[in-house]
């Protein structure tokens, strides 16, 4: 997968006076089917999260408070997305290095994930990242 892959999507947003809502449908609004949700929170100044990639598993992360960017890679080349609005994702891709970093205080990251954990699925080396995505 190229980084040209990942995206930026914007989520329904259903305005009102008593306050605004966003849903998430399966393979409607989003790329994938949903096997499994999670949240990153009280992620501490200074920290970042996951560096990592996936060999198989899709995401859409996105900022329900707060702010954060994740810095994206895929072995060539990298470019940083900024999130702030809970109306927008970020489609990740299999195969493609990740890392969040920037959280501002009180950030929660919700993350929807196309299949369970499977620690096999992971990539959590740079190395062998690199190594197996410049050879395909």
């Amino acid at each position: 997968m190229s980084i040209q892959n990942c995206k930026i999507i914007k989520l329904p947003k259903i305005q009102d006076s008593r306050g605004n809502l966003t849903f998430i449908e399966n393979n409607s609004h989003i790329p994938f089917s949903i096997e499994r949700v999670y949240y990153l929170y009280d992620v501490p100044g200074g920290e970042s999260r996951a560096s990592h990639a996936h060999k198989s598993l899709h995401q859409l992360f996105i900022a329900l408070s707060g702010s954060f960017d994740i810095v994206l890679k895929d072995g060539f080349r990298s470019k940083k997305f900024s999130l702030n609005r809970s109306y927008v994702g970020l489609y990740v891709p299999p195969m493609i290095w990740r890392t969040l970093v920037n959280f501002s205080s009180g950030s929660v990251c919700l993350v929807l994930a196309s299949k369970k954990y499977d620690e096999n699925d992971y990539y959590r080396n740079w190395i062998d990242y690199l190594s197996d995505v410049r050879t395909k």
